[in-house]
């Protein structure tokens, strides 16, 4: 029929994420700019952490909720059991008292690391801004494309069974193109040793992939669209962190 859309069509869509990342951060940095003359800086920044939720539809932070209370369930010495349990945990519509811990540390993290950006304005503030999402969408990319889906059914299945070697190819060009149209910042706002912190930046976000996708394998069976959502809310705490202490190196 015209105008339907396969389950591969949709999960060869993964390598176009980090377009939608460009696209989120491309907002927050325009948000910034209108609302930092009207509010205190601070304030700003829990703006700009509600838009992105809004933008992401909340399901990434749902997703992280879910994956750290099935992660905390207490094992009963039988591994298959125990993840089939975790997964029907995961399942599970509400919220565990770890999920909302998580998902209150991850929001204030990343307030904390924005304000941290931003206030000493040698800090590369609107570069991190626009980058924060597009890294977070291409290491949800590079997760899907080395995992294996955990359950028969779902979104999550889709995405990960249609990411391939094409798709990751994609994905990293792109992220290498916005890479390099970032550097729009880069008079007042971006880092110093730039390309040193890109390459850094690639390098511990593919290990950090890796090592989610080994653990989340190991506790689940493979992954979710809720693991896939914790690896973008890890990420972007990570960026963060990554920012702050290159800034704090080399400025």
């Amino acid at each position: 029929m015209r105008g339907e859309i396969s389950e591969k069509e949709i999960g060869e869509s993964s390598a176009f994420f980090p377009l939608v990342g460009a696209f989120q951060g491309a907002l927050l940095v325009t948000a910034h700019f209108v609302l930092v003359k009207l509010f205190p800086g601070e304030l700003v920044n829990g703006f700009l952490i509600f838009l992105l939720i809004l933008t992401n539809g909340g399901f990434h932070l749902d997703g992280l909720a879910d994956t750290l209370d099935a992660i905390a369930a207490k094992s009963g010495g039988d591994r298959d059991v125990d993840r089939q349990r975790r997964l029907s945990i995961m399942k599970d519509s509400t919220i565990g008292p770890i999920g909302v811990i998580g998902i209150v540390l991850t929001l204030l993290l990343k307030f904390t690391a924005l304000n941290c950006v931003f206030y000493p304005l040698l800090f590369p503030y609107y570069f991190s801004l626009f980058l924060m999402p597009i890294i977070a969408k291409w290491t949800m990319v590079v997760s899907m494309f080395h995992g294996k889906p955990a359950r028969e059914e779902g979104l999550g299945r889709i995405f990960i069974t249609g990411t391939g070697f094409k798709e990751i190819v994609i994905s990293t060009l792109l992220l290498l193109l916005l890479f390099i149209s970032s550097q729009v910042f880069s008079i007042h706002y971006a880092l110093n040793n730039l390309y040193s912190f890109y390459g850094s930046l690639l390098v511990v976000m593919y290990l950090f992939c890796r090592i989610c996708v080994s653990f989340f394998h190991k506790k689940f069976g493979g992954l979710t669209d809720d693991t896939i959502g914790a690896v973008s809310e890890i990420t972007e705490i990570i960026f963060l962190l990554t920012v702050i202490v290159w800034s704090r190196l080399f400025t």
